[in-house]
């Protein structure tokens, strides 16, 4: 999913950064706010940032000019919002574009756009839906997951459209081919996604649940209606 340095070309990678950039500073703000008021949450944000980055770090070829792997901002959007999601993402990004040659930094706001920001709003958006439909916990955060890593993709391929519209059927045209190319790799990896995030929730409900009833995450009697389940 990460666009290579100097794939896009102008001005669809500065449109990508106009986009982006104010997103990351509401998310900045947010941020400083959730660590000035909750410290003690400080570790949980660092492993919703290194899960962010493990998982965007399993690079596998792809559509030319792009990468295909698992997301993981899921699980942060969940846990803080889209917004810090996108902060996270962003620090990923940059560390991976910069040691790891992996993605761009010209490409970075086209990156941050599809990974760190529809990608989490789309996870956030699923699971305030599905908590207010009373699905079952976990099966929300899969669903969650799953299409957040999917919906990255998807933006990924617009991008790619936008920038290059194939001679015949235009936009169109090329989105299905970009779509179609990702879909190979993308369908599989999402679901494990899904899985592991739904997985790592479990693990979390048991030794410290009492930090997703302080982020707003779940209600006391939700909590109490998992763990009667799960006994």
């Amino acid at each position: 999913m990460h666009i290579f340095e100097g794939f896009l070309p102008s001005p669809w990678w500065q449109l990508w950064f106009v986009f982006s950039i104010p997103i990351i500073f509401f998310g900045m703000y947010r941020l400083n706010k959730l660590v000035s008021e909750k410290r003690e949450l400080l570790p949980l944000l660092a492993v919703a940032g290194a899960f962010i980055f493990v998982l965007s770090s399993l690079k596998l070829p792809s559509v030319t000019g792009s990468s295909s792997h698992p997301t993981g901002t899921g699980m942060a959007a969940i846990l803080f919002g889209p917004a810090i999601a996108a902060v996270l993402s962003t620090i990923v990004l940059l560390y991976q574009a910069i040691f790891l040659a992996h993605g761009g930094l010209t490409t970075l706001g086209a990156n941050v756009a599809s990974m760190g920001i529809i990608g989490p709003v789309a996870a956030y958006l699923i699971y305030k839906a599905g908590m207010k439909a009373n699905i079952n916990f976990y099966v929300v955060v899969f669903l969650a997951a799953t299409f957040a890593d999917w919906i990255t993709y998807v933006v990924t391929s617009v991008e790619l459209a936008l920038a290059f519209p194939a001679e015949v059927g235009g936009f169109a045209a090329s989105l299905k081919a970009f779509m179609l190319v990702f879909a190979t790799t993308q369908v599989p990896l999402a679901i494990m996604e899904g899985a592991l995030t739904a997985l790592i929730f479990k693990y979390v409900i048991q030794v410290k649940s009492d930090a997703l009833v302080e982020l707003n995450v779940i209600t006391e009697s939700v909590l109490n209606k998992i763990k009667g389940v799960s006994q």
